[in-house]
């Protein structure tokens, strides 16, 4: 006779789309909002054009927070309540934010709605707990291979929302997709984490883990350099609508934009396996990174010039990006070479500094904008000269060594 937890059991393929579904709540709950930002803006009075970005940014503040929260109290107390409790505070709060009625309050809540978004670094959690090595790298790539096709059509969901009716949809959508998510993983999604594999809390852990990450010199300096990184992303993200809307005038071309650009950060996630495979993760991805200061530093002068274009903007993101997807995930194993021993808490322990930190720089970056494109250029620029600085801290100056330490998959 099967038992409850057999038939909850979902099939392989349905796992993996499961997965990838909760990898994808933070890139639903941020590209969805993109195209809607001005509206948002406007209806929450939120005063000058740059100030909108804070929508953006509070959701990413939140969302990096948590992590940590729900890797911690995960190795506890099991995956599937942590995912119910964050989804349902993901759901509620998203549906919230349409009601919103002034700027501060919005911005509440979309910090609020982050910490719910926090539990999408559960997905590996539930892809380690049932499967290991070869199996484990199959099921990964084949989530992570979902999941990047979601920021390429979501801005244009979002786009297409607003377009038939007003943002406050554009929220009820992302509540939506939390609310069946939610419904999902409840009806669905057995529980992962057996009692006997789980860990008692343990403060001392946390804190071990901050110290490995943070004092080892080869942790420290790719976790930063991909900090950096993603500071350049959140800039991008943050100001690339206002560049449209104001300076192209052709606010219903960005999510188009916006979607060949991230399918360049597809295509090389793609190809970055067979890359480290022939030339190793640090080649790889030094490589990339000298191709990332080439492009930006193209891309700035011509922001610098005047000769900014559409077309010209989405060529040079797009191997900008193509760049970037061949460094971060690269990065993310080379940080977590030596640290096996803490090897979750520690991933966590990263997730937050890059996502925290790179939420800061971008909208530092993003406050910037001044009706042009030289500080959001300007802002990949300096972002790419900091990665490379930080891995020349890690490598002791010397870039493009072969592989010194067994690479393993960053948690």
């Amino acid at each position: 006779m099967l038992t409850p937890t057999a038939i909850a059991r979902p099939t392989p393929r349905e796992f993996i789309v499961l997965a990838a579904a909760v990898m994808s709540v933070n890139a639903v709950a941020v590209d969805a909002l993109l195209p809607a930002l001005a509206a948002i803006g406007t209806a929450v009075n939120a005063g000058e054009d740059n100030r909108r970005q804070w929508l953006i940014t509070a959701y990413l503040i939140g969302f990096g927070i948590s992590q940590l929260v729900y890797g911690t109290l995960s190795d506890h107390y099991g995956r599937k309540p942590l995912m119910l409790a964050g989804l349902a505070i993901y759901a509620c709060f998203a549906a919230a934010s349409a009601f919103a009625g002034r700027f501060e309050t919005a911005i509440v809540l979309r910090v609020l709605q982050g910490c719910g978004g926090g539990i999408s670094v559960l997905a590996v959690s539930i892809i380690r707990d049932r499967h290991s090595g070869d199996s484990m790298v199959r099921v990964m790539s084949l989530a992570f291979l979902l999941f990047l096709g979601v920021p390429i059509f979501v801005p244009s969901l979002g786009h297409a929302i607003l377009v038939l009716s007003s943002w406050q949809w554009v929220f009820a959508a992302i509540a939506l997709f939390g609310a069946l998510l939610l419904a999902w993983v409840a009806l669905r999604l057995p529980e992962t984490l057996p009692p006997e594999r789980r860990m008692p809390l343990s403060p001392r852990a946390v804190s071990r883990a901050f110290a490995d990450v943070l004092s080892r010199r080869e942790s420290l300096g790719y976790t930063l350099a991909s900090t950096a990184l993603v500071g350049a992303l959140f800039g991008i993200v943050t100001s690339g609508q206002q560049l449209f809307a104001n300076v192209f005038r052709a606010p219903e071309v960005f999510p188009l934009v916006f979607g060949t650009v991230a399918s360049c950060v597809a295509l090389a996630a793609l190809l970055n396996g067979r890359a480290v495979g022939r030339f190793g993760a640090r080649r790889t991805s030094h490589a990339a990174l000298m191709g990332y200061l080439l492009v930006a530093s193209v891309h700035a002068g011509v922001a610098c010039s005047g000769l900014e274009r559409p077309w010209v903007f989405t060529v040079l993101q797009s191997a900008l990006m193509f760049c970037f997807g061949l460094m971060l995930a690269n990065f993310g194993s080379l940080a977590m070479a030596r640290l096996a021993h803490v090897a979750g808490t520690a991933s966590a322990v990263q997730s937050l500094v890059i996502n925290v930190g790179g939420a800061l720089i971008g909208i530092l970056i993003g406050q910037r904008f001044d009706g042009t494109a030289v500080p959001m250029t300007l802002g990949s620029m300096a972002c790419g000269l900091m990665a490379l600085a930080m891995v020349l801290v890690a490598e002791h100056g010397r870039l493009f060594r072969p592989v010194a330490v067994p690479m393993q998959v960053a948690g």
